[in-house]
């Protein structure tokens, strides 16, 4: 399947540009070339790591995700969350340009590259780094990942496994997100004295509180858009229920 690239291009105050050549394994959706020469020591596996981390650091001396937002952490020093960006991202589909915020531009890339860098609990987001929608609104987010996550209970269920239509699996996704995300902001804090790489962070935080919450109230924000369905079922027989 080869590689697929997404580049971000950040005009930042004065005119200075960063531009992010991100390249991907097609198939795995894991980021290829992006670890720096030489690893900060606030990569350690050890340093602040996950309660919730699988892995040992016997054979991953240093945590994936942090190895890979070193470039942006370091390329992003000294920029002040709230200053005004724009940011143009290229994907092989379409062309994207925003006016925004050094850490809403830091938290949409951040999010791709967390997805997608070999971390074990964020491996479940790799469909939505595959279909990548930078500055994605909460609605587009919740739209986003529960549309995934029965799209991979369709697959599970025609390989014989039993399907989780009450979604409390992605529940269970979105609790560990948040104990991640609190270990990668300390981690940060560290890193860097600016604040835009943890409120990017932050910002990202605010959709892992949120879905768990939405999926507990039935998804209701959305329901109205799928009324079409429910119409036409009404037209058909009730199914009895299996003895």
């Amino acid at each position: 399947m080869g590689t697929m690239t997404i580049r971000y291009y950040f005009t930042l105050p004065e005119g200075v540009r960063e531009v992010f050549n991100l390249q991907f394994d097609a198939k795995k959706l894991e980021l290829t070339g992006n670890m720096p020469d030489v690893m900060p020591s606030w990569t350690r596996l050890d340093f602040h790591q996950c309660p919730n981390c699988p892995l040992t650091p016997d054979t991953h001396p240093h945590c994936p995700l942090a190895a890979h937002l070193v470039n942006i952490v370091e390329r992003f020093e000294g920029l002040i969350s709230y200053s005004e960006i724009q940011v143009d991202i290229m994907t092989a589909e379409r062309f994207i340009t925003q006016e925004t915020t050094v850490q809403r531009g830091m938290s949409s890339l951040m999010g791709l590259l967390m997805a997608t860098s070999g971390c074990p609990h964020m491996a479940f987001f790799k469909p939505m780094a595959r279909f990548h929608l930078p500055f994605a609104s909460a609605e587009e987010t919740v739209y986003r990942a529960t549309s995934m996550y029965l799209l991979a209970q369709y697959f599970l269920h025609k390989e014989g496994h039993q399907a989780d239509l009450d979604l409390t699996g992605l529940r269970e996704i979105y609790n560990n997100i948040e104990i991640v995300n609190v270990a990668v902001a300390k981690r940060l804090r560290t890193a860097t004295e600016a604040d835009s790489a943890i409120n990017a962070i932050i910002l990202l935080d605010i959709y892992t509180k949120a879905i768990p919450v939405v999926i507990e109230e039935s998804l209701e924000e959305i329901r109205y858009l799928f009324a079409p369905f429910f119409k036409e079922a009404e037209k058909r027989p009730s199914k009895k229920p299996t003895e």
